[in-house]
């Protein structure tokens, strides 16, 4: 349903809200604790960028941060930044008032609605705000490097 370079954007910007300060990360560090590639990389933060929901700064301390604070970006807007505007192009019978559509088209009507509806009602902070479950043995395709200095883990004995 997310592809894999949505994914990535959305990791990274988890990772930037959780630096959250004034310096920027390049695109080796953000690569380094994503354990991803960085060509792939550069081309996700230059949707993101492009987007203008980060910002990049060019020279030896350069990269990117994020351009609005968390609670202002929404995965609609990560996702729409790497894949263009979500929309359930499945039947062009949908768009003419009083002309039947078959069940298939309603139901891929509704999926669409739904996922966009999800999307653009979570943010990057609630993301933040609840990170992981807190099962010692829970595994997360979000995480990165270092995760746990943000986000200990914390277990019942």
């Amino acid at each position: 349903m997310i592809t894999q370079t949505s994914e990535l954007a959305i990791r990274a910007m988890l990772l930037l809200g959780l630096e959250g300060g004034n310096e920027p990360l390049s695109p080796r560090q953000l690569g380094e604790r994503l354990d991803c590639s960085r060509s792939y990389l550069a081309k996700v933060l230059g949707l993101l960028v492009k987007a203008r929901l980060l910002r990049s700064f060019r020279g030896a301390k350069g990269g990117v941060l994020l351009a609005r604070p968390p609670e202002e970006i929404s995965l609609q807007d990560v996702v729409e930044a790497c894949e263009g505007v979500l929309v359930g192009n499945y039947c062009r019978s949908l768009e003419v008032p009083g002309v039947a559509v078959c069940a298939f088209h309603q139901a891929m009507s509704e999926v669409h609605r739904a996922t966009v509806s999800a999307l653009a009602r979570w943010s990057l902070a609630d993301l933040l705000a609840r990170p992981t479950p807190e099962s010692p043995n829970a595994t997360c395709k979000m995480r990165f490097r270092g995760w746990e200095a943000y986000f200990p883990q914390t277990t019942e004995e």
